[in-house]
Order: structure tokens, then sequence, then C-alpha cells
């Protein structure tokens, strides 16, 4: 069974190898054992329920939330010569039943279906089917304590009901031990075995920049996407109107971007959607609605305009970067104005006590100065023994030096107004500034009036960051946001004990930034020159023959995908290529040991781009 497992995993999806716990989920699957998955976004759940629905007789049926989605599996399936279809409301009612014709005949291996279809197709059309597995995506959907609970998942414990017999696998890419529990409750799950696999994701790096005002956040942004031209990348939104107002700033520096959210009609999501997914267009600006439709594997980066609500939403979204496993990048903007509207949310939520506690994680998250992977992985319940060296604290270790002097003078000030003042109004104490609020209020008689005139309005925000966040102060929500002084703080206030700042350091310093700013549109409305030729992903070999094979397969892929109707990376993923570039195959037989080659693929494009390598290779001679 192993060996014929490996022949299918290579002949399929073109791998010589399963991934971590891969193969010993299929193994549970097989003997016909409920399991619960966890695995990170890219980690190879799919393959999980997809190999054990080829290897068995019958149909696998996955449930799925997102028409989108089991579009793009369906897709990616049937492009690898694998009998899949979707059966949805959508469809026009022939086809439905052409798709039901051929599942009952047994030729149809994964059959992908909403979960709000279950009920009505449970006592018809389900039972005439012979059912080899159950496979339940996003399974943390079910859970209240889920971070995207829905309502119509909680109906599918009538699979467990009708078909007793049938193992059901549940994946998810986040759940904590809470939302774990209340899978297993909810769909009955019959001592499901409960794989965890690593949450590590080392070629996502990870940074995070605080303190920025809108004008630098727009300006950063156009930086970094200049610095990654040509390649596909995720801007998520708190809200729909920024959406749309960031298209519009970047295209003041000449970058095209579109827009994504469930404001939108119905067909201005899709073909802002489809333009993404098949690379006419590189960059979207979107709210979390873009969230589980994304199957794209060729997305190297994710930037969060705002901070999300959660450690597991943050993970989530930035894990739709790098799916293919190639270097990454994710990008977070991190305020306090954020993390006052989550507040809100969370204190209206029917959780407020759990929403409230993993908002203040993510807000400790944000504000760390020690290794963000190693935070990262010890909320999954995994501990790093060493810190990752990508990201942006490991990238650029602080320097610390002894700042009691200046949580004195800040503490000082919030105790002299009563301990009535929020952090905008206590470096303008500090900094004496003559703001009529700070004159009305009488501030301007203090004795800690203009004790800290002599750092920046910036560098105080910082400083006053890393009080809160190593417990000198902390702010009382419930009374406008006010600061008030900890038993910590009192301590070094009065002398009896110090206080450890991290050394104060510039904005372009944190994340690598160009020098010079990006350009705007000039005033006549044409736009100057601000990106470059598109490039590949990166230099492979740093040669010129690296860089000129690898935009050339890019090229041939694009024109594949455009001439069959799918997404370039359902042809080969990034990955794939690559190893075409480090490998050069010029002969089929070498074509076939190339990483993502399946036979399937194998004989329908071997010789066009073994022809294309042959071609550039000679060319470059």
């Amino acid at each position: 069974m192993k060996k014929e497992l490996s022949l299918l995993l290579k002949k399929f999806f073109g791998y010589d190898s399963f991934r971590p716990l891969q193969e010993e989920i299929i193994q549970e699957i097989l003997n016909k054992k409920d399991t619960l998955v966890l695995m990170p976004t890219g980690g190879g759940k799919s393959i999980c329920y997809q190999l054990p629905a080829i290897y068995l007789p019958g149909t696998a049926l996955v449930v799925s939330p997102l028409i989108a989605l089991m579009k793009d599996q369906v897709e990616g399936l049937v492009a690898n010569g694998i009998p899949a279809a979707a059966l949805n409301s959508m469809m026009p009612e022939e086809q439905q039943q052409q798709i039901k014709r051929l599942c009952t005949q047994g030729k149809i291996k994964l059959l992908y279906i909403s979960p709000e279809r279950i009920v009505t197709e449970a006592d018809w059309f389900l039972p005439s089917l012979d059912l080899s597995l159950i496979a339940i995506d996003e399974a943390h959907c079910i859970s209240h304590w889920g971070h995207d609970f829905r309502p119509e998942y909680t109906q599918l414990a009538i699979l467990k009901e009708r078909f007793p017999r049938t193992p059901i696998v549940a994946l998810t890419a986040t759940a904590d031990k809470l939302t774990r529990t209340d899978i297993v409750e909810q769909l009955k799950l019959n001592d499901p075995k409960i794989f965890i696999a690593s949450f590590d994701r080392p070629n996502l790096s990870l940074n995070v920049r605080r303190g920025l005002n809108k004008r630098e956040k727009i300006s950063t942004i156009a930086r970094f996407i200049m610095r990654h031209a040509g390649q596909s990348g995720i801007i998520y939104c708190m809200k729909r109107v920024d959406t749309t107002r960031l298209v519009d700033e970047l295209d003041a520096y000449g970058i095209e971007a579109v827009a994504y959210h469930a404001g939108m009609m119905p067909e201005e999501r899709e073909r802002a959607q489809d333009d993404f997914i098949n690379d006419r267009v590189n960059v979207v600006c979107a709210t979390v609605a873009f969230g589980m439709g994304i199957d794209k594997s060729n997305v190297r980066w994710v930037i969060h305009f705002s901070m999300p609500g959660s450690i597991e939403n943050y993970y989530q979204e930035i894990g739709r970067a790098g799916r293919d496993g190639m270097p990454s990048d994710t990008l977070l903007f991190y305020s306090y104005s954020d993390l006052i509207i989550h507040r809100k949310f969370a204190e209206e939520s029917g959780q407020s006590e759990i929403n409230l506690e993993k908002l203040d994680q993510m807000r400790r998250y944000c504000e760390a100065d020690i290794c963000r992977r190693r935070i990262l992985l010890s909320y999954f319940g995994e501990e790093a023994a060493d810190d990752c060296g990508n990201c942006d604290v490991c990238r650029h270790p602080p320097v610390r030096f002894d700042g009691s002097v200046l949580v004195q003078k800040a503490l000082s000030a919030v105790l002299r107004t009563g301990e009535r003042v929020g952090i905008k109004m206590l470096i303008d104490i500090l900094r004496a500034s003559g703001r009529a609020e700070v004159i009305e209020r009488g501030y301007d008689k203090l004795k800690t009036y203009g004790a800290g005139r002599d750092l920046p309005s910036r560098v105080w925000y910082e400083y006053i960051y890393q009080m809160i966040q190593l417990g000198y102060l902390e702010i009382d929500y419930t009374s406008g946001q006010v600061l008030r002084p900890t038993l910590l703080g009192r301590k070094v206030l009065f002398g009896e004990a110090k206080a450890h700042l991290a050394l104060y350091r510039a904005p372009g310093n944190v994340v690598e930034a160009e020098k010079k700013e990006p350009t705007r549109k000039a005033a006549t409305g044409k736009a100057r020159p601000t990106t470059s030729k598109a490039t590949p992903i990166r230099p492979i070999t740093g040669g010129t023959v690296a860089e000129t094979l690898f935009d050339a397969l890019r090229q041939l892929r694009r024109q594949i995908a455009s001439r069959e109707g799918i997404p370039p990376y359902l042809i080969f993923s990034d990955a794939t290529l690559e190893d075409m570039v480090e490998q050069r195959p010029t002969t089929i037989e070498e074509f076939r040991e190339i990483h993502g080659v399946g036979q399937i693929k194998l004989d329908k494009y071997g010789k066009v781009f073994v022809g294309l390598i042959r071609f550039v290779l000679e060319r470059k001679k």
C-alpha cells in the first residue's frame, strides 16, 4: 500500500515524498478512522484527503465554504488528471443533474459541496453515492470559539448520523485547544486522532511597523511593492472604504491595484478576484471577505494595512503568502487607533472576554521586541529553541539602555494630571506643546511641562509604547483610554527599580526601505516611471541565464494558462519553475524528475517546456 500511495503521489502531484504527518493522516483515513488535522496554510492539507480519495473506490465528499475555493480546487485536480467536480446553487439545474449522474455512476473521485447544500442532499442524493470519505475543510468555522464562525456549518453533524461508517477528516489551518475540542463535539467525530503539524513557516519574513501616519504608511507600501515588482500580493484592510482609497493612492504612484470587499457588486468582486488569480493584476486591496476563497500558490507578500483582531486571523491571512514554500514577505502596520476599534468590536461581541484576551495577545505580538516567530509558535503551543533570524526584531535586535529617567518623567506627568490623559496629551505635556487644549486644562503649569522637550514626538511615542509593553504604564480602556501607572511603574518612579528600554530606531531602519521616496504622478496626471520591468521572484543562481530562463518559463506558463482558461499557478507553481531553472532539464526523462511534475503534466507540457529550456540555454551560450 505504501508503495502504491507513493506512486500515486508522484503520478498525480509530482512529489517524490510526503510532507510531515501526511502519510500518517492518510493511513488513518484508509483505516476508516475519524481524524482532525491542523496544518498551517500551505502545509499540504489537501493531499491528506485527495490522495486517499484517488486510492479508494467510490467518491469523496468535500465540504468547502466558498464557491471560489471549490472552483480553484476542482480546476487544480482536473489539471492533474483527477476527476473532480463542484455542486453549488449557482450552477444551471441541467449542469447540477449531470454532475449528480456522474457521481452516482462512480465517475467523480472528489465532489465539492457547500455546507448549506448538505441538508438538502442528505436524504436522496448523498445516500445514492458510494462515499469513500468525508472531508470538512475550514473546520474551525463550526466552532463558536473559532475566528470565523459560520452558522451553516452547525448542520454538518448530520453527516456522522447518516453515514456512521464513513471516515470523516476535519481540516483547519488555525484552531486553539478550545476550538479543537468544539470541532470534535460539534461534528460528533468518533474518537478521532488529532494531528497537529508544525506551525512554523520559515519561508515567511515577519515585519511590524507602528506609529506611522497615513501618508507614511502609503509611502512605505509603495516602496514595498516596488521592491516586489512583478510579484502578486494582498493588502488587507479593516474597512471597506480603505480598500478603494488605497487603490487610488497607489495609482498615484503608478501602481495598478484592485479593490475587493463585501459591499461591491458580485460581478465586480468576481472580476477583481479573477484578475488577481490569473495574474492580470498583481495587487489586491481587500477586506477579510477576500479570505478563504484564495488558493493562489504564488502570492509573494501580504500587507496588513490595519492590525487583525486575533493571532488566528493574522496567521491565516499571512499564510496566503508563500504557499509554495518559496521566500515571501509580510508587513503589518500597528497603531493604537486600530486597537481601540477592535476593542469596541470585541466588547460588543457575544464572547467579549475571550475576544478581548485574543486581542491582547495580538497587541503583545505587535509590541514585542523579541523574535516574532517564537511568539507565534508559542501561541499555537509549539516551542522554538532559537530565534528565527527572519523577522524585523531578529534582523535588527534592539540596543538597550537605562531608561529609568524617561519612565519617571512620563509617569510623573501622568500622576500630576490626575491620571486623566492619553498618549497624545502626555507627549504634548512632555514636549511643552502650546496646543489650546493643553493650556485650557492648565497642564502648562505642571512641573513636568516641557520635561521631555529634548526628544521628538515620534521618539516619545516609541518609548511610551515600550513602557506599556513592559508593564510600567497601562491603558484604561473603560475610561477613555487614559494612562495609569502600574505597580511596577511606581517602583521605577520612586527609584526602587530600573527600567531598561530599547533604543529608538528610525522607522526606515526597521524594515528595509529605499532611501528615495517613491515617485508620485506629475501634476499633468501622467505617471512617472515607478516600477521596473517584471523580474523573477528572486535570482535563483544569481546569473543572467537563470533570470532569463525563469522569465521565459513564466511567460510560457501564462500563455498556456490563458489558452486553457485556468490560473497560471495551476499549470506549474513558482517552486516548480524554480526547480526547472536550477536543474535545467533538456530531456523528457530529466524533466520527469522536476519537483511538482506528475505524469499527466509531463505528457501534456513536457515537450514544450523542455523545448523552451533548450532554446534559452542555446541562445545564452
